[in-house]
């Protein structure tokens, strides 16, 4: 669905030996366990009920039981995970485990906060907890004592494959932040961005943390330069507040050419921070991540591009693949399975537009 790349050092391209793979261990699924008929609702995943394999599984009920930690339940990149995990639950429920969905109330303090839902989940005795390792100090703690209990670990979306090793993980799926970084770093400075500035409103997390390095890694590789502008995390979602602190750096500093930022909401209050100081002709956005606001940008040709890590795909591989695993064994030998990066342009935003319609973008 994604324009092809044609620079495979800065992650452009996903590995395509990975999708393999998992895109069989999913199919492996549908004919393993059959289709689940009905609707996947949002907590509507309600714990269900048939015969676990060789995997670990609850004490109480013997069946396999997966809980899935997220992000905050109107985050729009982590509604498009959840879909994911929506639709992997309906294998999961037909061969009759569970699969139940944590998030926190908001991301002010991510790392502790994420942390005792790992020992939420914990106390709940399940096969599986698939994770986001966003801020390792906090949380790793909290995901080796489940490793430690004997319950599957997955770590998914932040942390790669290191985070994973670390912890005692079987896997890590999603995308490359770093290589994320790198790719956008690179775009930038091909379309002849000299002075890139990264919005950070989570500062700490690493997978955003690595994301503004990647930026400047990739810009510098090309003769550009990068800095982060990191902003309080109650900013986060605050797009009034986040418009504002990118309108005053832009006004403050006339050389930046650029912004990039680490989310979708971050993208349109920088779009309104880029109209309202004037600068639209000569500063040039991009984003991590994807939202129908994005592409319209994107088509109109007033947003470079946005990176994708397939949050769908995150969601749902990660479900169905810890269900299997617990069920019959199978697990794929890479690792990691990368679901990203991928850059939707001009060139590519019509497909991409489409996966939006569908809700699996």
């Amino acid at each position: 669905m994604e324009r092809t790349q044609t620079r495979p050092p800065f992650g452009r391209r996903l590995s395509r030996s990975g999708l393999t793979a998992v895109s069989l261990l999913a199919l492996a699924a549908t004919a393993l366990t059959g289709c689940a008929s009905g609707k996947a609702g949002g907590d509507d995943m309600s714990p269900a009920t048939a015969s676990a394999g060789g995997g670990k599984t609850t004490a109480k009920t013997g069946k396999v039981s997966i809980f899935v930690i997220g992000g905050k339940s109107d985050d729009p990149f982590f509604s498009t995970v959840k879909r994911g995990v929506e639709d992997a639950a309906k294998l999961v429920k037909a061969g009759g485990g569970s699969v139940t969905y944590l998030g926190p109330a908001n991301y002010d303090n991510l790392g502790p906060d994420v942390a005792k839902l790992t020992r939420t989940a914990v106390s709940q005795n399940p096969s599986a907890i698939l994770v986001p390792d966003w801020v390792p100090e906090n949380q790793d703690s909290a995901i080796k004592e489940a490793v430690a209990k004997g319950i599957t670990v997955f770590i998914y979306n932040s942390g790669g494959i290191t985070a994973a090793d670390k912890v005692g993980a079987v896997k890590y799926i999603g995308s490359d932040d770093y290589q994320a970084g790198r790719a956008g770093g690179a775009e930038f400075a091909e379309q002849g961005a000299k002075n890139i500035l990264c919005i950070n409103t989570v500062p700490g997390s690493a997978n955003q943390e690595a994301r503004c390095k990647g930026i400047k890694d990739g810009a510098a590789g090309k003769g550009s330069a990068s800095r982060q502008l990191p902003l309080p995390s109650s900013n986060f979602g605050n797009p009034s507040a986040v418009t504002q602190a990118i309108k005053a750096a832009l006004l403050k500093d006339s050389s930046i050419d650029a912004v990039v930022t680490i989310a979708v909401g971050d993208a349109d209050s920088a779009a309104a921070a880029i109209k309202q100081a004037g600068v639209g002709s000569k500063v040039k956005l991009g984003t991590f991540d994807l939202s129908q606001s994005q592409l319209d940008r994107i088509k109109a040709g007033t947003e470079l591009f946005a990176i994708d890590q397939q949050p769908y795909l995150q969601g749902f591989y990660v479900v169905s693949m810890a269900d299997q695993y617990l069920s019959y064994g199978v697990l794929p030998p890479q690792n990691p399975i990368l679901t990203g990066p991928l850059l939707v342009t001009k060139d590519n935003v019509d497909k991409a537009i489409a996966g939006t319609k569908a809700g699996v973008r």
